[in-house]
């Protein structure tokens, strides 16, 4: 299944798929030799594309997750008539090439990349539990010793107005056995965060659902939170691994032929894309700017493009040097919604600070999440605006962060994430192609962070 066709238009694009260390997935269903990054090498190469759109899913997408998506995303740019037909009245035309990129973000899902298992629904037999979990987390003998316990509790009661100490010291072993730090607002994704309190946890996820702690709050929140942060760090690991190394030797490949890179990311997605653009460590960036990059919904902080960030003066964003290194030729958009609950609510709430929505500067709170307020802590280069409909043209501007409130769009949803997955509108599609469409201005400096 690795290489999809789109029904109504007949394009196909790839799927590349990659594993939880951000090492690319040999396991070709149709036997074919090579791996699938190869392929579009290959065929980038004899095709000599005008653009590369890469698609990256955020959490809970397995693969027949992610193909359905990409099949939508792709179908509602393709749907734009009026945008197609200014790409191809472009000097050279419109030849795209259309790259889904996947990785392992969905608890108990089908990971199968010939798309014949079928994703089994969570059982509560103990060593299934442990089975899953650590299979999501991380597969080692401390985090199983500390599932074993979680399990087994919850088993008993589920949901309590407080922790037992034999639970209470396996949600701290675990955090400990997953490694993923807790440095504060400048820190990589994934550790982003306060210090892991599984007290503090519980009685957030209480707020949280609005059961009350004295009603009882899920004993397994907690569980839920460091899974949120483990697959946050996974994006990062992802993106700066295998998926950086393939962007980079498609534009090798391609020297000269004057290809444009276009990112997309959606909810964790955003994470990867930014990961690729800025390389590992944020520092060590692409032979080359990509064109644009577009972040849906973005889980990931809203001061993560910031040079300097307001409440902590002395530090910056993990991704500033994205904007300052001038890694992107032509915008950086976002999109924010006061209807998406998981960025609004669930988001702060992970982070450790349940009762800290409004600590910051200009009402930003210290963590909140991009698809709720926009990049912010830019000193300079960011435009406000609304998301427009299909016939507005936006006045995009190079290296410049536009922030788009799109919450008359991006606003139909039920449950605890409201509209963090309505994403398919073609007002979306729309804004992805006209920031694609900006010419860069000639003559664009990069730094060497940029150009490692």
């Amino acid at each position: 299944m690795p290489i999809q066709t789109l029904t109504v238009f007949g394009p196909s694009y790839y799927l590349v798929a990659f594993d939880r260390d951000g090492r690319e997935r040999a396991d070709d269903p149709h036997g074919v030799g090579g791996s699938m990054s190869a392929r579009v090498l290959d065929e980038a190469t004899r095709l000599a594309p005008t653009d590369v759109f890469l698609l990256a899913h955020g959490w809970k997408g397995d693969v027949p997750g992610a193909v359905e998506q990409y099949d939508r995303w792709i179908s509602a740019m393709l749907h734009l008539r009026a945008d197609r037909d200014e790409f191809e009245q472009r000097p050279g035309g419109f030849r795209p090439v259309w790259v889904g990129l996947h990785w392992p973000s969905q608890p108990w899902g089908n990971e199968d990349l010939g798309g014949t298992s079928v994703a089994q629904a969570f059982r509560p037999a103990l060593h299934q539990f442990v089975d899953e979990w650590a299979e999501r987390l991380g597969d080692s003998p401390e985090i199983r010793a500390a599932l074993e316990v979680i399990g087994r509790e919850a088993a008993v009661a589920r949901f309590r107005p407080h922790l037992s100490l034999s639970l209470r010291d396996a949600y701290r072993a675990l955090d400990e056995a997953l490694g993923l730090g807790a440095d504060g607002l400048a820190a990589p994704p994934g550790g982003d965060r306060e210090p892991f309190d599984p007290d503090v946890a519980l009685a957030a996820e209480a707020e949280f659902d609005g059961r009350g702690v004295r009603e009882g709050a899920d004993i397994l929140g907690p569980l839920r939170q460091l899974s949120f942060w483990t697959m946050k760090k996974r994006a990062r690991v992802v993106g700066e691994g295998g998926m950086h190394e393939f962007v980079r030797a498609l534009q090798d490949a391609l020297t000269g032929h004057g290809l444009r890179v276009h990112l997309m990311g959606h909810s964790f997605g955003a994470i990867i894309a930014s990961a690729i653009v800025g390389g590992p460590g944020g520092s060590s960036g692409l032979p080359g700017p990509v064109h644009s990059l577009v972040l849906v919904q973005g889980a990931m902080s809203l001061w993560s493009f910031a040079g300097r960030i307001p409440i902590a003066p002395e530090k910056s964003g993990y991704f500033h040097r994205v904007v300052e290194s001038a890694c992107v030729a032509g915008p950086i958009v976002t999109t924010r919604s006061r209807h998406d609950t998981a960025l609004g609510r669930f988001y702060p709430i992970a982070a450790g600070v349940a009762r800290d929505m409004t600590v910051g500067v200009d009402e930003y709170p210290r963590y909140g999440a991009l698809g709720a307020f926009g990049a912010r802590g830019l000193d300079a280069g960011v435009v406000d605006q609304p998301m427009l409909g299909v016939e507005g043209s936006y006045d995009f501007l190079p290296g410049t962060v536009h922030n788009l409130e799109a919450s008359e769009v991006i606003r139909d949803g039920g449950g605890l994430s409201g509209a963090h997955s309505d994403v398919f509108d073609p007002e979306l599609a729309h804004a992805v192609l006209q920031a694609s469409q900006l010419r860069p201005q000639t003559g664009l400096q990069t730094h060497a962070a940029c150009t490692g």
